[in-house]
């Protein structure tokens, strides 16, 4: 059952920063192999990840994108990593709405700070908005989080809870094609529950960044990166 409006406030705004493991206890992070293969890091500022944070509760974010096409970047956390999607027209609140999500690869947790510009040339160059975040659970009850997580997105039927400052409530997504890899399509639709809203536009509605309140043009423009791994 997702959570109610009323609960919503307190557990809004996650827990940003990641306690990592003891140097003695870190680990390399295979399932970024893809993401370091496609990024020159003496070119871009993006994180290359190293030992797997843990953090108490799972977390997700949402990144506008203004690369060689606008979209919306759905990140999830899930063993150690961001599992990600890219979704065109952005998710929507509107349970008549099923979006196109693109799996793509792996992305560092530490990625869920990044806001700022990605050079152009490099993989991905373009604007990068923080745009939602929060924190984030299994849609069911029969598994513990994790393992339901994991069950799902092996299923193709991945139901899952957000709590953000934007996206809340349930949502699903659902596997309609296995292509290449990394080029698994899904679709992305809200569940209706208490916090559905149909009829609406929530990507067009909120056009500014959730940690720093700037619009695309206005992070393009100061041409800084707003990325801060401790950040809290």
């Amino acid at each position: 059952m997702p959570p109610k409006k009323k609960a919503a406030a307190k557990a809004v705004k996650p827990a940003t920063r990641a306690a990592k493991k003891p140097a003695s206890e870190s680990s390399p992070v295979p399932q970024l192999s893809e993401y370091h293969r496609k990024r020159d890091f003496s070119k871009t500022a993006e994180p290359k990840g190293g030992a797997a944070p843990v953090n108490q509760q799972l977390v997700f974010v949402v990144q506008k994108h203004a690369a060689t096409r606008l979209h919306y970047d759905l990140r999830l956390e899930l063993d150690g990593v961001m599992k990600s999607w890219a979704v065109p027209k952005g998710p929507s609140m509107n349970p008549a709405d099923k979006r196109l999500a693109m799996e793509v690869e792996d992305h560092p947790i530490e990625y869920n700070t990044f806001e700022g510009t990605i050079p152009k040339g490099q993989y991905g160059g373009g604007t990068v908005m923080l745009w939602d975040r929060g924190i984030y659970t299994y849609g069911n009850t029969d598994l513990e989080p994790a393992a339901g997580l994991r069950k799902g997105l092996a299923k193709g039927d991945l139901k899952f809870v957000l709590l953000g400052e934007r996206l809340k409530g349930s949502f699903v997504l659902v596997r309609t094609k296995r292509g290449d890899r990394g080029k698994n399509e899904w679709l992305l639709i809200k569940h209706k529950d208490d916090y559905a809203e149909p009829g609406s536009d929530v990507a067009a509605k909120f056009l500014t960044s959730v940690d720093s309140g700037r619009t695309m043009e206005q992070i393009a423009k100061d041409g800084d990166r707003v990325w801060n791994s401790n950040r809290a």
